[in-house]
């Protein structure tokens, strides 16, 4: 973990309204946008680091606040506060299988005023752990053309429903499918032993996506070869190992190429 805060100083903080929610969001650079979504407990400076990865391809990049303090270093005790809070928060739907999250709504209206604002042939959406859903419902916006999913772990609980689930309203679902259909393709991200995101919910997703799922495995099982710890979850942040050849650096540089890819080579 980060053990100092980041000032984010090289973002312009304001806020966006959609249906009468407000929400603070970050942005910084030019160029089409990605947004990005935080996982718990918040915008902390490994996931300010992946923005500016992403800014640095040369698109700008939009950092919704949608729990905790941004630019705080996670500690256990702030952790344990932000998950509390996300879990009952009923924007959230953290439980529920065959339901979208109500956030969703506003952050389909953020893409589409992100598209207008930047340009290109679309948006990204990064969805990070408790967020990592969110990108797949985001899809029912036009706009979003680079969705990622890193370690998406929504619905929480056990059970075969809860634990293939992904966080999709029937009708959703099938505007999901569609797009996919359509030729859309869908980038997920995860360690293979993390119990937070089961490889039911990996088998649900190629099953709805078909050729267009793109999945990356990373191997944490016990005595793997490159010593990843049994309990990873943090794909692009907290568990990345910067190395090239690492499977972690090797899952960044995909997930960026495939933004990069999608928001920069289209658009060019």
């Amino acid at each position: 973990m980060a053990s100092s805060n980041d000032p984010l100083y090289d973002f312009d903080r304001s806020p966006f309204t959609d249906e009468g929610v407000t929400r603070e969001v970050y942005r910084s650079g030019e160029g089409p946008n990605c947004i990005v979504m935080a996982e718990i407990p918040g915008i902390t400076p490994l996931v300010a680091d992946f923005a500016r990865r992403v800014r640095e391809l040369g698109c700008s990049v939009t950092l919704p606040v949608l729990f905790g303090d941004p630019g705080r270093a996670p500690s256990p005790g702030y952790i344990t506060k932000s998950v509390t809070k996300a879990c009952v928060a009923s924007e959230f739907a953290a439980f529920a299988a065959k339901r979208t999250a109500p956030i969703s709504s506003w952050l389909r209206a953020l893409a589409a005023a992100e598209h207008e604002r930047c340009g290109g042939p679309g948006v990204g959406a990064v969805g990070m752990c408790f967020t990592g859903g969110f990108a797949l419902g985001m899809m029912v916006e036009e706009s979003v053309v680079a969705p990622v999913l890193s370690q998406p772990s929504l619905p929480l609980g056990f059970g075969r429903k809860r634990r293939a689930g992904l966080h999709l309203s029937p009708q959703d679902r099938l505007a999901v499918k569609a797009r996919a259909d359509a030729g859309l393709c869908v980038m997920a991200a995860r360690f293979t032993d993390d119990p937070l995101v089961p490889k039911r919910r990996f088998d649900a997703m190629k099953k709805l996506l078909g050729d267009n799922f793109i999945g990356i495995e990373i191997d944490s099982s016990k005595g793997n070869p490159y010593g990843i710890d049994h309990g990873a979850h943090s794909v692009l942040t907290e568990h990345l190992v910067d190395e090239p050849g690492h499977p972690t650096r090797d899952a960044l540089d995909r997930v960026l190429d495939f933004l990069a890819d999608r928001l920069l080579s289209a658009a060019g």
